[in-house]
């Protein structure tokens, strides 16, 4: 089968979805097209225009394909109108996340509109797929407390079939499949091998460096840490962007003797050799999809401390047990949050808590499901 896979702002978790999809189902014909993360309002907004008449695009979208497979930052509407050729066969929308639960901010413009792209694009693509239940949930939420606003010739009832046809199927980890040897890579024998957490915790958050990642509620935490006199070092990873959000700077000032990296790892082998190293993974995150960096720390030993929001309970909430791996989220009260979190790193560590098992989200086992919904839809064209 032959699949168009557009990615229409290719963050690096969006690039790895993209990635896995074509190495795992290499039966299929994949064309990939992608244009970069950044200037996001106007990707968003003038993504179809790029594919459709920039010369580096243009000879491979104009052929002929079996199914369109495009993030929820593509303008299908758009992309229908610029090329016929795309327009009769069907087209699968993936959302990595929506911005319908973005969190406000002072810099943030054109809200509305882009919300309107992804909103027009959902109701011309064939299906709908969001990689968590909160993630559906808040777009259909979202996007019927829209169209009660607009002021005549609406009705949120125009989405029903669009969410009842949805589908939530998450980003395949595709992770080592022994965690020893990239242990064994990463670290000094004698820091592996006992069952209980050392006296020093390793601690590592990865997350964009962005307002909506929480860095001034990590920066609560660590000063709370240090007020209770915990023996610990953090890795802090993740993707960095022009602009940074000041905390970052604080905590490198006040907690270098504390960090054992700041800032995007060298490498993915050393990406995952940070996680691996590690004894729990944190997050204080205000916008989370599916929780991916979260999920291959978890995969590799961590133990997770996250708050009770987002998708974190979805994920390790109540079919697990929420007290082992959550935290009372307070979103108007920073300290109270960082002095919860603080609390349940010291329940961890006392009481030995081990990681939850994440098999599921692994990539053999998602792939077949992948596969699954790509022979639903493909209309297996006979091309001369």
């Amino acid at each position: 089968m032959r699949i168009l896979l557009i990615s229409a702002y290719e963050a690096s978790s969006h690039k790895a979805w993209a990635n896995t999809l074509m190495n795992g189902l290499d039966q299929h014909e994949w064309h990939y097209l992608s244009l970069p993360a950044r200037h996001f309002a106007w990707r968003i907004r003038g993504n179809a225009m790029s594919f459709a008449f920039d010369p580096q695009f243009k000879p491979q979208i104009e052929q002929e394909y079996d199914l369109v497979i495009a993030t929820s930052m593509t303008d299908c509407v758009g992309l229908k109108a610029f090329c016929p050729n795309l327009q009769s066969i069907p087209w699968l929308l993936y959302f990595h996340e929506n911005q319908f639960a973005y969190p406000a901010s002072d810099k943030q413009q054109g809200l509305v509109e882009m919300q309107m792209v992804t909103l027009y694009s959902a109701l011309a693509a064939d299906q709908c797929v969001f990689n968590s239940a909160f993630n559906k949930d808040s777009f259909f939420g979202g996007a019927r407390a829209l169209l009660k606003k607009l002021p005549d010739y609406v009705s949120p009832d125009w989405l029903n079939d669009t969410e009842t046809n949805a589908q939530v199927l998450a980003v395949p980890l595709d992770m080592p499949t022994s965690i020893e040897s990239l242990v064994e890579t990463s670290l000094a024998p004698e820091e592996k091998g006992d069952e209980k957490l050392p006296e020093r915790i390793k601690l590592v958050w990865s997350a964009r460096w962005e307002f909506d990642k929480g860095p001034d509620r990590l920066l609560a935490m660590l000063e709370e840490l240090e007020r209770r006199k915990l023996d610990y070092e953090i890795a802090i990873l993740g993707e960095q962007f022009r602009s940074i959000p000041k905390e970052f700077d604080q905590i490198q000032a006040k907690f270098a003797h504390r960090i054992t990296q700041f800032g995007f790892a060298p490498s993915r082998a050393d990406y995952l050799g940070f996680l691996a190293s590690s004894d729990i993974v944190l997050s204080t995150a205000l916008h989370e999809f599916q929780g991916l960096a979260v999920l291959e720390a978890v995969a590799l030993g961590c133990v997770p401390v996250l708050p009770d929001r987002q998708v974190y309970p979805e994920l390790f909430g109540n079919h697990l047990n929420e007290k082992l791996y959550l935290y009372h989220s307070d979103l108007k009260d920073i300290q109270s949050e960082a002095e919860r979190a603080v609390d349940l790193i010291l329940r961890v560590v006392r009481d030995d808590v081990k990681a939850p098992g994440v098999s599921h989200y692994q990539a053999e086992n998602l792939l077949k499901k992948y596969d699954e919904l790509i022979d639903q839809h493909g209309c297996q064209n006979d091309y001369v």
